[in-house]
């Protein structure tokens, strides 16, 4: 099993330990149970690439903290495969079942992190880990938009931060 997590850091306004990042997202996704061999992108950027993204992608205005675009298509099997249907022989390309799934992305913007820690009480790194954990389980299925939906992802949050996560000393 990989869990492949590709990080980079794509603004300069706060330092941002991608490996750290990269690293709880591996613990994150293992504890939720994906087992298969996946790919996320954790993306760090500046106000401006995350604003054009919410518009682009919500219809809502101005930065927000996190951004969580999942991949929701399943690959395509190849080939003849039984009760898969199909017209072509064999099953694909040699080497297909070594290709990762794609997950999907977390896009997190350290500016606004930084202000919502501020207004939280928290640190910077204390945000920064909450939304990683928040965006990768968006990734996963989970969301908030009920009471309910958002009472079980928030404890969930609070068990895989209280976990994996591990202020710096």
């Amino acid at each position: 099993m990989v869990l492949d997590v590709f990080a980079a850091d794509e603004q300069s306004e706060h330092p941002v330990d991608i490996e750290r990042w990269a690293t709880l997202a591996r613990h994150v996704l293992g504890a939720q149970g994906v087992r298969e061999d996946v790919e996320v992108s954790l993306l760090f950027v500046d106000e401006p690439t995350i604003a054009e993204l919410h518009e682009r992608f919500l219809g809502e205005e101005g930065p927000t903290d996190v951004l969580a675009f999942p991949i929701d298509e399943e690959p395509e099997p190849g080939g003849r495969s039984p009760d898969e249907g199909g017209t072509g022989p064999g099953g694909g390309l040699p080497g297909d079942e070594d290709v990762p799934l794609l997950l999907g992305d977390v896009v997190v913007c350290p500016t606004v992190a930084a202000r919502n820690a501020v207004e939280h009480g928290v640190s910077f790194d204390d945000e920064v880990a909450l939304l990683v954990v928040h965006g990768l389980l968006h990734l996963l299925g989970m969301d908030h938009g009920e009471d309910a939906a958002a009472q079980t992802m928030e404890r969930r949050e609070r068990e895989l931060l209280a976990r994996f996560y591990r202020a710096p000393s």
